[in-house]
């Protein structure tokens, strides 16, 4: 799941909207919507990002995580080392490697020292 479909499950949860009829509603699939939820899909374009705050009728700061959520939830990432030192691409390549198996103790502490380096 991406940090989007997560916020996208607890949205219908608190308004208690299903997943069919949030589908219906905006215009898509209940299969899309719910591989978009389970982040089988990449990004949602903007006008679905639009009809999504629409519906639930959000605005503002919580429509602005929503689509930053959105933003950051593309399951497959690709990372450009061209023009960087070769470390960068060992790096780069290790982390593919082994996300999947990383402790996510790992992964906060790895959150919190690329944002701390900002």
């Amino acid at each position: 799941m991406t940090p989007f479909g997560e916020a996208m499950r607890e949205l219908r949860r608190r308004k208690g909207v299903t997943q069919r009829a949030l589908a219906q509603a905006i215009g898509v699939t209940p299969a899309y919507l719910s591989a978009l939820e389970h982040g089988r899909r990449g990004r949602p374009t903007f006008e679905l990002l639009q009809r999504i705050a629409g519906y639930f009728n959000i605005i503002w700061d919580e429509a602005e995580d929503l689509f930053r959520l959105a933003d950051a939830s593309d399951p497959r990432v690709v990372v450009d080392t061209a023009g960087l030192p070769p470390e960068y691409t060992l790096f780069a390549n290790e982390l593919s490697k082994r996300i999947r198996t990383l402790a996510p103790d790992v992964v906060e502490d790895l959150t919190k020292l690329l944002k701390r380096s900002q």
